[in-house]
């Protein structure tokens, strides 16, 4: 088969990122849920695949091997048949009884093979593409591996519900409807009468509250509670907090869930909270640099509570499992997760007792809202089996058809003869020096570190700040609205942005669009200092503000990915660009560290002028930079 001829991008690169994307979303989130749904408790998750995401961290360091040995094609192809057979291999050993320890260590293998993977095909990218197309195609890349991420967390779940829906007992379904006109009623975790479950059928679960109504907002002077025999009157927080730890210890005493220890993070930063307080050099900005806002009463979130029960009771020795999860409505009603399982084993032992569900709902609702959450027994390994099935089943297929579609760029040069270690261990280090000794290694670097900066800060307080209530500084939305607009508009923009960009960039070069792009990435900013102090809650404002910065961040990326590649130009050219990718993760993580305890202290409004005042790095960097103007534009023809 001829390789060498010519092929469109088109036949290759949406495919290529999208398998890039969907090891990631593999590793780092369907992971979670898989072993969620399948009992392993909420620390051993966070422990174990906390450490699945050390191959990205590391791969600048195993980058040189890449580029010393073999080509970039042979890599990603190489690395996409090791995926697709590690991902069969998950699926066999999730029915075998060490599944946890035998599927957290494919799991490792599909994280550093994957990771590999990302440094050859960006390797190869730049090899297989002129600098014009490299400029053109920067959005499209980008854009196929968040729809690979899309689709890890949503296809491919929805995959493994449809199966458990359908092979188990039959779905049992709760509906919470939140009214704002509604009365408030105390809630209780009292017995399920047996009324609404027909015992002389088939083995089923029931529910004696399908449908619940719930106020949305919680009483502001408290709720009388009876401790020891002494009447007393808490507030609603103190109450809501009481209430869902005795779900949690209901639950565990009946057996329906499994008894976790606290982490040792957890009890130290509790420690940590009740021996001290504020620092002074907390105090300090807070006094310099805050907020004067008074201080405005804090409205709870109202709760409901749910009970499940089993009809029937299980064979001697047998296990029903019910995972309970949304379904669809409004996301503003919201099931407690984080701190509460929802997944609940029945036996002989308990069948015949009830299992509680806790709800949140958000008390800035205005409208009635319902939300429905379903509950489903079926064959969860099989289902998850059958997922990572069908993972490995496209990874065969891609790497069946990349081994045709992938082009054979005459840059793409084998290492040739067989090396000594000691010859590739000289090149390796050389690699490392050939990268540091780059002309304007010093200024590429700070370009890395601090582009993003703004940006690095912004991304993690814009959710918080669109939820939080408006006395707080924020915008009050619900959470249904936020997962709207954020979850969409700002995708869509995000995405938009990326596209037009690499367009531009391709039409210009990069020298002539690095400084709208920079401008571009530091103006829109400005939005969200105009959502703080005019505190505009409308949704069409909201949406166009952060339509408007979600472009704009998208299209003053395409910079910043081209810059890396052209910094790469040269010899090891992976590698280099394996590095940079490092410092960029770098750049991200250093300043987002630090951006919730900033907001905190100064509050919304100082922190978004203070992300204004951030632009000044990324367009002051941008000065600095030597571009040569041909890069990335394409050459007329004479």
């Amino acid at each position: 088969m001829n390789h060498t001829e010519r092929r469109s991008p088109w036949a290759w690169i949406p495919t290529l990122y999208f398998a890039q994307g969907l090891p990631y979303v593999a590793v780092m989130t369907i992971s979670v849920i898989m072993y969620k749904r399948l009992g392993i408790s909420n620390t051993d998750i966070a422990l174990y695949t906390g450490w699945l995401y050390l191959p990205w961290v590391i791969k600048p360091f195993w980058s040189p091997f890449v580029d010393i040995i073999r080509t970039k094609r042979w890599w990603t192809l190489t690395m996409q048949w090791i995926i697709a057979f590690a991902l069969a291999g998950i699926a066999f050993s999730i029915p075998a009884p060490f599944f946890f320890q035998l599927t957290l260590a494919v799991f490792w293998i599909v994280g550093f093979t994957s990771a590999t993977h990302d440094i050859a095909a960006d390797g190869f990218y730049m090899l297989a593409l002129t600098e014009h197309e490299q400029s053109l195609y920067v959005g499209i890349r980008s854009t196929f591996y968040r729809i690979a991420t899309v689709a890890g967390q949503g296809l491919l779940v929805i995959i493994a519900g449809l199966i458990e829906t359908n092979s188990g007992l039959p779905p049992v379904q709760i509906t919470v409807n939140a009214d704002p006109t509604a009365e408030y009623t105390s809630v209780t975790t009292d017995w399920i009468d047996d009324a609404g479950a027909d015992l002389a059928g088939e083995m089923q679960f029931y529910t004696a509250t399908p449908q619940l109504t719930v106020a949305t907002r919680a009483p502001q002077d408290g709720v009388a509670v009876t401790v020891a025999g002494r009447d007393s009157i808490v507030p609603f927080r103190a109450y809501a907090s009481m209430m869902r730890d005795s779900v949690q210890r209901l639950n565990e005493a009946n057996g329906f869930v499994r008894k976790e220890l606290p982490t040792q993070s957890a009890a130290s930063s509790a420690s940590a909270q009740a021996a001290g307080g504020t620092g002074a050099f907390t105090r300090w900005v807070k006094a310099v640099f805050g907020e004067n806002r008074e201080a405005a009463g804090d409205i709870a979130d109202n709760i409901a509570i749910a009970g499940v029960r089993l009809s029937q009771k299980p064979a001697s020795g047998e296990t029903i499992v019910l995972n309970f999860t949304y379904k669809d409505g409004d996301q503003s009603i919201r099931l407690e997760q984080n701190r509460l399982s929802t997944r609940f084993e029945f036996n002989e032992e308990n069948w015949n007792k009830t299992a509680y569900l806790y709800y949140e709902v958000d008390h800035k609702l205005t409208q009635p809202v319902s939300a429905r959450f379903e509950g489903v027994s079926g064959n969860i390994p099989f289902a998850w089996m059958m997922v990572f099935a069908v993972l490995s089943v496209f990874f065969f297929a891609v790497s069946i058809y990349h081994s045709w579609a992938l082009p054979t760029p005459p840059a793409d040069r084998s290492a040739g003869a067989a090396r000594s270690a000691s010859g590739i261990f000289r090149e390796f280090v050389e690699t490392f020096k050939s990268f540091f000794r780059k002309k304007q290694i010093w200024v590429a670097i700070a370009f890395m570190l601090l582009y993003r900066l703004p940006e690095a800060q912004l991304v993690k307080l814009i959710n918080p700040f669109l939820l939080d209530p408006v006395d707080k500084g924020g915008l009050g939305l619900t959470t249904g609205q936020v997962g709207f607009v954020y979850g969409t508009v700002g995708i869509i923009g995000l995405t938009l942005g990326g596209i037009i960009g690499g367009i531009a960039a391709a039409r210009g070069g990069l020298r002539k669009w690095l400084w709208p792009m920079a401008w571009s990435m530091s103006l829109t900013c400005l939005t969200f200092v105009y959502l703080s102090y005019f505190q505009d809650h409308s949704l069409l404002t909201v949406n166009i503000c952060v339509f408007v910065e979600q472009f704009g961040y998208g299209f003053g990326f395409t910079a910043y990915m081209l810059y890396l590649i052209y910094f790469s130009e040269g010899t090891h050219k992976t590698a280099h660009y394996a590095i940079c990718t490092g410092f960029m993760a770098l750049g991200m993580m250093l300043p987002g560290m630090a951006a919730g305890w900033l907001q905190e202290t100064i509050g919304y409004r100082h922190f978004f002028v203070w992300t204004m005042i951030c632009c000044v790095a990324t367009i002051g960097v941008c000065a600095f930079l030597k571009i040569d103007p041909a890069f990335g534009r394409k050459e007329r023809k004479q």
